[in-house]
């Protein structure tokens, strides 16, 4: 239930279009919903803007698909991120409609009401190949929460010519997400490019001595570019809803229209 509901349900019934029993009876679920496993926030669009997210890792498929059907019973879209084979294979048995992002481990179920659009565009970069899962999370989640999203892929700092060729994309840009692994040199690069934004995201990407993204992480912690915000290691979903916060800001401050 976001705000655009409920301001077209008071608006019915100011009108006399539906009675207040009706109203009562629609935001009777907010703003939480209590399962055997789970305690579903159906009040977070409200307060935050997009609707709860399922993490299906360390989720049986059942639990999955039991959250996803109330969240879109109550007229939310669903994002679902972290998906396995058996999670999706659920998914897509219930709701055949539903978009994955095998890649990206992620899945979507649009809603009656698109989500509203945020300013500009998020740009999502990658060092390498080898980045693109967590790439791919952050462009779905990007999308679910209204963004749109553009790629530059493969242009890392090891032929760094490919990035530099590329600069109009730069400068379009409302927000950069920049993911890399091994040393996780490319978000001070691209942050000494640009005046926007920049997330960066270290991935699990690289050799012995990456430690799993640890290398990555603290290389990004210390960028000399000024301005250069660090998410967890392998954490597409939280840049991507961290981008959304700045795409959105406008918008929230003006509240939705009457």
């Amino acid at each position: 239930m976001n705000a655009e509901r409920v301001l077209e349900l008071l608006r019915q019934v100011a009108s006399g279009a539906a009675t207040p029993q009706s109203a009562l009876g629609k935001l009777a679920m907010l703003p939480t919903e209590s399962l055997p496993f789970a305690s579903i926030d159906h009040h977070r669009a409200l307060r935050q803007g997009f609707p709860e997210v399922i993490l299906a890792a360390g989720k049986t498929p059942e639990q999955v698909v039991a959250i996803a059907e109330r969240i879109a019973q109550n007229g939310d879209a669903v994002l679902i991120t972290r998906t396995d084979d058996s999670s999706r294979a659920a998914l897509l048995e219930r709701f055949p409609q539903i978009e994955v992002n095998k890649l990206g481990r992620t899945a979507y179920l649009e809603c009656e009401l698109s989500p509203q659009e945020g300013m500009g565009t998020v740009l999502i970069i990658t060092a390498g190949t080898s980045d693109l899962p967590v790439a791919e999370e952050a462009a779905a989640t990007s999308r679910a929460l209204g963004d749109k999203v553009e790629r530059l892929t493969d242009v890392g700092v090891a032929g760094i010519h490919r990035l530099l060729a590329r600069g109009e994309s730069l400068a379009e840009a409302a927000v950069i997400i920049v993911v890399a692994g091994m040393e996780g040199a490319l978000p001070s690069v691209v942050g000494g490019l640009t005046r926007v934004p920049v997330i960066a995201v270290p991935t699990s990407v690289g050799y012995g001595a990456s430690f799993g993204g640890i290398a990555a992480l603290l290389g990004m912690l210390n960028s000399c570019a000024s301005g250069v915000t660090v998410v967890n290691i392998d954490n597409g979903f939280g840049a991507a809803y961290a981008a959304a916060r700045i795409t959105h800001v406008t918008c929230s401050a003006q509240g939705p229209a009457a």
